[in-house]
């Protein structure tokens, strides 16, 4: 019997782009996020309530088992799981290459009919308000010789 062929791995997208949450609360993603994200089941949410996260489904079953199984900090696990939950929801991307963000997500980021920024890193898309996007970039410029230093020490090429 022949092998069943195994899809492609599709790399993760790189960069930060534009983009917009629309007056439905729907992210239209970038081309290179959405052939990454197209076909996975996703959860979408917060942990601080300024920065939206779109998690892969199994990236996102990865922290649901860290908090379960924390017993140095239990309080601050089911903290942090209620504030994932409150704002979060399952999503999926469209045929038009669109994800529904949650509802209070969205109006507590600020991020409804707004433009906003969006990124991968760590197994995770951020979507990042205006605001937050040009507080982030501020912060990244500061001391960036030092920063460069640092990880050019580490092997940074």
């Amino acid at each position: 019997m022949p092998e069943e062929a195994k899809p492609a791995t599709i790399d993760p997208p790189r960069g930060t782009y534009p983009a917009r949450v629309d007056e439905k609360g729907r992210l239209k993603l970038p081309v290179n996020f959405e052939r990454f994200l197209t076909g996975q089941k996703l959860f979408v949410t917060t942990w601080d309530e300024r920065i939206a996260k779109i998690y892969p489904l199994p990236v996102w079953q990865e922290n649901e088992r860290l908090l379960f199984e924390d017993t140095e900090n239990p309080e601050a696990a089911e903290d942090l799981s209620f504030i994932a939950n409150k704002y979060g929801a399952d999503a999926e991307v469209d045929g038009q290459g669109r994800i529904l963000m949650p509802t209070d997500l969205r109006r507590e980021l600020g991020i409804e009919n707004q433009p906003v920024f969006i990124g991968f890193f760590n197994g995770v898309v951020n979507v990042y308000s205006k605001p937050v996007y040009e507080e982030l970039e501020g912060r990244a410029k500061e001391k960036r010789t030092e920063k460069i230093g640092a990880f050019r020490r580490k092997g940074l090429k």
